[in-house]
């Protein structure tokens, strides 16, 4: 123990004694400076998560530091916007939307190796990012409709000649045209 009485915060670096102390990894705490590095949030023995000389909560060392993509989410839902950015994060950038246009579907389903070729990159499509549509296999970043870009699921997927669409666009497309088919309920527009 050092001269002054007790061992030195590992936060502020003042000293901190017997009755205010919290330990983590060998460290000692004044429990007011016992907070996540990232959001301040207070810590305990069950909350905390730690990394070289840093804490965390377990959330914001999940973000930082746990694993990343397709089904690594933050909790129930998860559908939150936090970017991570005031961890240091970098958010990834979209890849451009790029439709396929090709009307033969038949060539799509050449194989490369042993696996399917996306229809929309033409890349290799591996068994644990695949999602069927359209008579293809498809990446799940690409599984997007073909004229507004929004992301497909099997049950808002509508094919045409190889494409995928979201129902709304395959409606607009390919729909019923004429006076008494409009969008909405009540709906008397014109098509063009």
């Amino acid at each position: 123990m050092p001269l002054g009485g007790g061992n030195k915060c590992g936060c502020c670096q003042k000293t901190v004694y017997f009755a205010e102390e919290v330990q983590c990894e060998g460290k000692y705490f004044h429990k007011c400076c016992f907070l996540c590095m990232a959001c301040k949030k207070n810590l305990d023995s069950t909350t905390v998560a730690c990394h070289v000389d840093e804490i965390y909560c377990k959330s914001c060392y999940g973000k930082k530091y746990g694993p990343k993509g397709y089904g690594f989410g933050g909790g129930a839902g998860t559908l939150s916007m936090d970017t991570g950015a005031h961890l240091g994060i970098r958010p990834e950038e979209p890849a451009a939307h790029c439709p396929t246009n090709n009307p033969n579907t038949s060539k799509l389903a050449t194989k490369f190796g042993s696996s399917d070729v996306c229809p929309r990159c033409a890349k290799a499509v591996y068994s644990a990012e695949k999602v069927l549509g359209g008579g293809n296999s498809w990446h799940k970043s690409c599984f997007r409709c073909a004229k507004c870009g929004k992301g497909l699921e099997s049950t808002t997927v509508a094919d045409k000649d190889g494409e995928i669409y979201c129902k709304a666009c395959y409606a607009k497309s390919f729909g019923p045209k004429g006076f008494g088919f409009g969008q909405g309920a009540g709906a008397l527009a014109h098509a063009q």
